[in-house]
């Protein structure tokens, strides 16, 4: 049995998705905080048990009998987020799982800037301690595009601080590339990135809009100190812009630079582009020539990194 937690999100939802189309029901088991989320899965005869990272006898119990266990990664701004993945990675290990996937996070380090990304590499090496098999899913960047670029359609300007290449993807390929990995005969031993083929500034973005639109979307670079108090004076509260800060600073540091071809492989085909995603929000479709320079949280941050996540 394959046990999927944050099933009921955005990211693993997606997988539980894909998995039903490959498996049958009474072998993908999902583990949720709340099973009345869950009741559309039951319906379909997957099995659905209570857990949660900070219960570790409930999460050990709702991994029962999974040979493979999926670990979103937590989005818990107040707790103690490292230990919740620990504690996690701990419950599947005693539960007799013989190998464990987690959703880590592209550009994974302690040397980054950016919190996530120390976070996923410690759930990281957690897991290489585990004495199980596991795998890491470095996704992308992903979330809702308004949150990363701003009023743009409304104003003509993405004014965010200066940025340095990453990796924007879909949410939907994100998770339908974490099921072809947990059905497939091949190891996917350690960490593997899952990004777009091609990475892309905010600059990008602005040449992507500037083309949909038929209008100059104009990219103006603000300084850190200057955009953190215009995000403060939105009322975002400091800390998340500070946390979102660091991501532009990790980018322009070349944390996120490199791309893999994994996510193709993985898909077989192209995953959506940035210009694609970018059409999906203004309404649009791209423009003739696609731009493909290289879904729905906060800007770059972990799923649920984007994931903007992973967090």
């Amino acid at each position: 049995m394959i046990v999927v937690t944050g099933a009921t999100g955005a990211l693993n939802g997606v997988t539980v998705e894909h998995l039903l189309r490959r498996l049958p029901a009474n072998e993908v088991g999902v583990s949720v905080r709340d099973a009345t989320r869950a009741q559309h899965l039951a319906d379909q005869g997957v099995r659905v048990r209570t857990g949660s990272y900070d219960d570790p006898d409930a999460l050990r119990a709702s991994f029962e009998g999974a040979t493979q266990v999926l670990l979103v990664s937590s989005n818990d701004m107040d707790a103690n987020v490292a230990d919740q993945h620990r504690r996690a990675i701990d419950a599947a290990v005693a539960a007799g799982a013989q190998r464990i996937l987690f959703t880590s996070q592209h550009g994974a380090g302690f040397d980054s800037p950016y919190p996530g990304s120390a976070l996923a590499a410690d759930a990281e090496a957690h897991l290489a301690t585990s004495g199980v098999a596991w795998t890491a899913l470095r996704n992308g960047f992903f979330g809702d595009l308004s949150q990363l670029l701003g009023p743009w359609q409304k104003t003509g300007v993405i004014a965010k601080p200066a940025d340095g290449p990453f990796s924007w993807t879909s949410r939907v390929d994100a998770g339908e590339a974490a099921a072809a990995i947990l059905t497939s005969e091949d190891a996917f031993e350690g960490p593997i990135d899952l990004t777009a083929p091609i990475a892309v500034t905010l600059a990008d973005f602005a040449a992507i809009g500037s083309e949909l639109t038929g209008r100059t979307i104009e990219r103006v670079v603000l300084g850190d100190e200057e955009w953190v108090a215009s995000e403060i004076a939105a009322g975002i509260p400091e800390a998340a812009a500070r946390f979102s800060l660091a991501m532009f600073q990790a980018s322009r540091s070349g944390h996120f630079a490199a791309m893999s071809p994994a996510l193709s492989e993985l898909l077989g085909r192209a995953p959506r582009s940035a210009a694609e995603l970018m059409a999906e929000q203004a309404g649009g479709a791209p423009g003739p020539h696609g731009l493909v320079r290289s879904e729905d949280r906060p800007p770059p941050s972990r799923e649920d990194h984007a994931q903007i996540s992973r967090p």
